[in-house]
């Protein structure tokens, strides 16, 4: 439900912001269920010289993910804020200067 919050404000926002805050919930919700496919799934231990570890994959994912959203935003924030000061405006609409 989380994730079809974000894809619809993506497909649905002008504002290139709410675009941006948007594709953040959706890599949220996908977060969300890497660790929970992670615990009902591997929810088990396993032995290693006599210690016990469990399998992380899903938590591990979600970190990538995480570090993936950060970088995006430090890049997709640059560029809105580089928009904005040459066309005043951050609404996707006016975004057509590349086309051709």
């Amino acid at each position: 439900m989380l994730f079809c919050f974000g894809l619809y404000g993506v497909l649905a926002k002008k504002n290139a912001i709410a675009v941006l805050m948007s594709l953040e919930l959706m890599l949220n919700a996908v977060n969300i269920n890497l660790v929970a496919f992670n615990h009902f799934l591997y929810n088990q231990t396993y032995d290693f010289n006599g210690v016990k570890h469990a399998i992380l994959t899903g938590h591990v994912s979600a970190l990538f993910v995480i570090v993936v959203a950060a970088a995006e935003v430090a890049v997709g924030l640059a560029l809105v804020i580089t928009i904005y000061r040459n066309r005043l405006s951050t609404d996707i609409d006016e975004l057509d200067w590349l086309k051709w």
